[in-house]
């Protein structure tokens, strides 16, 4: 995987209160990153996912750039597009989907 494809992900745990840094890899689409909670193909969601649904307000690390970022779960018409995109161009993810029966949740970060 490409280094410019990877990000570290803060968000505050749901019950601690805590930081907790995952690093992930993003899609640019326009002016938002998108990642992505396949959690390869596992039965449950991601912690950083259940974290970032309690409180949006993230910060994303690219290199040696720090940014607070607002956490947005694509829903509707917007995520059966990206969705349909994002299987077109990792193919991997496609392989998660049919390894679990819940719906993968795609996620928008928006940078000031």
């Amino acid at each position: 995987m490409r280094r410019d494809c990877l990000i570290l992900l803060t968000t505050t745990g749901r019950r601690s209160g805590a930081p907790h840094t995952t690093p992930m890899m993003f899609h640019r689409d326009g002016d938002r990153l998108l990642i992505v909670g396949a959690n390869a193909g596992a039965s449950t969601h991601p912690d950083w996912y259940l974290n970032l649904r309690e409180n949006p307000h993230v910060t994303v690390e690219m290199g040696e750039k720090t940014q607070a970022a607002l956490a947005v779960v694509l829903t509707g018409t917007d995520l059966t597009r990206t969705w349909a995109m994002l299987k077109t161009t990792y193919p991997f993810f496609a392989e998660h989907e049919m390894s679990t029966a819940r719906i993968i949740p795609v996620v928008a970060l928006t940078l000031p």
